[in-house]
């Protein structure tokens, strides 16, 4: 996986695009990232096929781990409860 800049793209952009027929390739602009997908054009209609998105989309581990907002809520309660002890013994 490499990050670039846009400007070190916009400097290079046919080493970044050879780059990514071997690995991920993500162009960092501000708070946004942007994957460089390579996909072979041949008699599929590229705009249409959404197999091209399934694996940047795919739910991996970190995904399957999270906690919803609603439990987050509740341990950052716990926690402020924790802490509001501790500086009452005080």
């Amino acid at each position: 996986m490499t990050v670039v800049s846009t400007k070190e793209f916009n400097i290079d952009q046919e080493k970044y695009f050879d780059l990514a027929l071997e690995e991920e390739v993500f162009i960092k602009r501000g708070d946004y990232m942007f994957l460089l997908l390579n996909k072979k054009i041949n008699d599929t209609n590229i705009y249409h096929d959404e197999s091209v998105y399934e694996e940047v989309l795919a739910p991996d581990d970190d995904f399957r781990r999270a906690i919803t907002m609603d439990e987050f809520i509740d341990r950052a309660l716990v926690m402020v409860e924790k802490i509001d002890k501790m500086y009452a013994k005080k």
